[in-house]
Parts: C-alpha cells; sequence; structure tokens
C-alpha cells in the first residue's frame, strides 16, 4: 500500500492511504490523538507495574513510542507485542518527524530496526516483539493485561473488526484487563460486550466525540 506523510494539526505527521481513503492518524493531531486514546485512556487505567501490552496495527510506532515514554515516566516494566500486515518501509519511517517532535530520536530508531517476528529489548524496562500477521489468523498464544485496537476502520478492513477476534482476545486477557479503540461505533461496541467486555464509551480525542474502552471484570 502507498502511505503519504501529512501534517496534522498539532504539527506531528499522519500517513495518507489512497488506496482506503484513509489516515494512519486524526488529522486533528496524530500525537494528542494516540496520548488520548492509548496512553491516558489504555495503558493509564491498568494499574499493575508489569504489563503485558497488545497492539492490533504496529503502523508508524507512534503507540509503541508513547508507551515507551510513558513507562519511563512511571517506572514500568513493558512487554510490548505489535501486530502488523504491512510494515512500512525505512524510507517511509524517516520521513516521520515524532522522534524530533518528542527529542527521542534514538528510541524511535531502535523500535522501527527491531527484527519482526523476534523479541527485541529496547531498555532494561520495555521488550517489544513485532509480528508480521493478518490479525484474522493471529493464534494469541499470551496472555494480555492492555490491548490496543488501532486497525483501520470498521469501514476501510470490516475483516479485522470480527466477533470471534474479539472472543479469541478475551479469552485471552487477564482480569482487570483493559482495551481502548479510537473506534465508537454501535456494532463494534457490541461485540466487544458479546465477548465479554464491560463496554463503555468515553469522550473521543480532539475531533472524535466518542471512543470504546472496555474492561475484563471477573471471568467463569
Amino acid at each position: 500500500m502507498q502511505q503519504v506523510p501529512e501534517i496534522t494539526a498539532d504539527g506531528s505527521h499522519t500517513l495518507y492511504v489512497p488506496e482506503l481513503d484513509e489516515h494512519y492518524h486524526s488529522v486533528n493531531g496524530a500525537i494528542q490523538e494516540s496520548m488520548h486514546v492509548y496512553i491516558q485512556a489504555g495503558l493509564n487505567h491498568y494499574t499493575k507495574k508489569e504489563i503485558t501490552v497488545l497492539e492490533f496495527g504496529f503502523g508508524t510506532g507512534l503507540n509503541a513510542l508513547l508507551t515507551f515514554l510513558e513507562a519511563q515516566k512511571r517506572n514500568l516494566t513493558i512487554r510490548y507485542i505489535t501486530l502488523e500486515k504491512y510494515p512500512l518501509l525505512q524510507e517511509t519511517v524517516k520521513q516521520l518527524n515524532y522522534a524530533e517532535q518528542m527529542g527521542v530520536t534514538d528510541i524511535f530508531a531502535s523500535l522501527h530496526a527491531a527484527s519482526w517476528n523476534e523479541s527485541y529489548v529496547i531498555s532494561p524496562f520495555f521488550m517489544i516483539k513485532k509480528i508480521a500477521v493478518d490479525f484474522a489468523d493471529y493464534t494469541f498464544p499470551d496472555h494480555y493485561d492492555v490491548v490496543y485496537y488501532d486497525a483501520f476502520g470498521p469501514d476501510k478492513q470490516p475483516e479485522v473488526w470480527k466477533q470471534e477476534i474479539f472472543d479469541k482476545l478475551f479469552e485471552k486477557m487477564n482480569p482487570e484487563g483493559v482495551l481502548t479503540t479510537y473506534c465508537a461505533k454501535g456494532e463494534v461496541r457490541r461485540m466487544l460486550q458479546r465477548a465479554g467486555f464491560e463496554v463503555e464509551r468515553i469522550p473521543g480525542p480532539p475531533g472524535k466525540r466518542e471512543m470504546l474502552r472496555g474492561k475484563v471484570k471477573a471471568k467463569a
């Protein structure tokens, strides 16, 4: 897929995919969207200090970078597993300005330099494993505490917003686990509920009224 860098309202980049007529991040601000949806509404709502994160859609690496910085700030230990069907070319990665905006060039480069399908230690508190896979084919071999569901929208890639994916995911999430997604569609909310999540609509990032957060309480 072709990816075209564009500047968003907060000065950070997103990528536009002409084939899907879709952006990787909100044009109202890529960094502030990721911070709101995945860090503030997701990672920061999980209380333990040792956390396994599962991300659907490594994409630009922005969520991973922000998670690393939050772990550093809050003294967390993160095991970060991220799934991606369409890894970016390095020439595209080099056009993104997140590292320069946040002053973390070496870390951002390390996240993208990490080999696919292998565990890679970025720091003593942050390990990443990037897996090149179609979401529908992933078998969920681990147990997870926090999930970032950051796939392209249901209207663009309906095959990755399926009941069976959410069912498998719920089975592999630890008690008190948290899932967040920018998507607020009613059918997605109902699929999460059918899987077993307690779902709430919460305020979305700038330019989006609502988003969804699912929580894992007790399991039978």
